[in-house]
């Protein structure tokens, strides 16, 4: 089968690396001049490589890891495999164990909680897990977990929320975060350890999976925006170019504006998502070490960061922090100065004396505007196929995870097998 993969993310990579392994010739088409799509390392304003963004990997993340094997990658040599924590400045916040016993000596032995918390927490986990990790698909987290304190918000749901859903817990999909949580939480061993990359994300697979499919005789077309997919037949073109059938791993917009002319109600429905902007701010401080690799942050209305990291203790580039904002709306439309001046006084006032022998300077602040769908209660996502042998990859397509690597991986692996067995 000739098959044409049209965007180059990692929803793209994972359908034509499926697609070779499979025996099709594959042609995968790229607007940017590189492959990663929204995960992806940039040449930064300082002159080094910097991330679009700071991604958090977990255990959990099966496909995606056995995908970055497949093409070459050493994971344990990329990835940092740390314990659940969520760590904070002052010592507040919990360490996960493996397995039921260590998830409820994790959450009993929570710092900052009080005897009530913990218990109104543990309950509450009991009752997630009798109904089988489901609930009304209506609630939104902080609806889920309104009988809780307000410190195990603010402490745990909270910034657990922001990070796996790019969502405010107010808004979010209490169904995801649950599903979430079991997959991580309960998903076997190892699968609610932090994957924390020590490399650029490039380096993690867009670059190892480029070498690989032209080894594999896929034919790459970079830097070049798709105008038109249209019918031939029982066949398509794209651009005029043939092909059997046709993935649609570019981004939601992309994929409605080329579906329109074919498909206007799944063009409708995959144009009508909304999104989550998220903002990292990069900042330099010779000789500082945080209290983790990951730190957890407060945020408030004027401190915008809920986590920060430390790449020299990943082994990467010492002396660089990424402070990460999720959820930011609000921030974005302050602009990237005002956001990075915030995240500069935050990260002065967070810590304590002695976190910083010289104050922290700024290296670059970077938005991705359009970083994650939002995962709202009841969203109804679009399904992969589009048209018999036209479907869609992203991972905004309907699937069980929300907007992560995880879900873009396995929604390749679907959009394959739609083209299987269409209809």
């Amino acid at each position: 089968m000739k098959l044409i993969v049209v965007g180059g993310g990692w929803a793209g990579i994972a359908a034509a690396v499926r697609a070779c392994e499979a025996g099709h010739e594959v042609t995968l088409l790229e607007m940017a001049p590189r492959l990663g799509g929204r995960a992806r390392s940039a040449d930064g304003a300082a002159g080094t490589a910097l991330d679009n963004g700071q991604h958090i990997l977990i255990g959990a993340y099966r496909e995606t890891l056995g995908l970055m094997t497949r093409v070459g990658c050493d994971v344990d040599a990329l990835l940092a495999r740390l314990p659940l924590e969520l760590r904070y400045p002052d010592g507040r916040g919990l360490r996960l164990g493996v397995g039921k016993a260590g998830l409820l000596a994790g959450l009993l032995g929570a710092r900052g909680l009080g005897v009530g918390d913990r218990l109104a927490l543990t309950s509450a986990m009991v009752r997630w897990a009798l109904a089988g990790w489901r609930c009304d698909a209506r609630l939104s987290v902080a609806e889920l977990c309104r009988g809780l304190g307000g410190a195990v918000r603010t402490l745990l749901i909270d910034p657990l929320c922001v990070a796996a859903l790019n969502t405010p817990a107010p808004q979010a999909s209490g169904a995801v975060f649950l599903r979430v949580l079991h997959d991580a939480l309960l998903g076997g061993a190892g699968s609610s350890d932090l994957l924390l990359p020590r490399r650029p994300l490039s380096e993690l697979l867009p670059e190892p999976a480029t070498r690989w499919l032209e080894q594999a005789g896929a034919r790459l077309a970079l830097g070049r925006r798709v105008r038109l997919v249209e019918r031939d037949g029982a066949r398509w073109r794209v651009d005029g170019q043939l092909g059997d059938a046709v993935v649609l791993a570019c981004s939601a917009a992309e994929a409605a504006r080329l579906s329109e002319p074919l498909a206007p109600d799944w063009s409708r429905q995959a144009g009508t998502l909304r999104y989550e902007p998220i903002v990292t701010v990069y900042l330099r401080g010779p000789g500082a070490r945080l209290p983790a690799p990951m730190t957890a942050l407060v945020d408030t209305p004027e401190a915008p960061a809920q986590f920060a990291f430390d790449h020299g203790a990943l082994g990467g580039e010492a002396a660089r922090f990424a402070f990460v904002v999720s959820g930011a709306a609000a921030w974005v439309e302050a602009g990237l100065d005002a956001t990075a001046a915030a995240v500069l006084r935050q990260a002065r006032q967070a810590f304590a004396p002695g976190t910083w022998p010289t104050a922290p300077t700024l290296i670059q602040a970077l938005a991705e505007k359009r970083a994650t769908f939002r995962c709202t209660p009841g969203l109804t996502r679009p399904r992969a196929e589009i048209l018999p042998r036209l479907v869609a990859a992203g991972d905004y397509v309907d699937g069980a995870y929300p907007a992560t690597l995880e879900g873009a991986v396995r929604s390749g692996r679907a959009a394959l097998a739609a083209i299987a067995t269409p209809g």
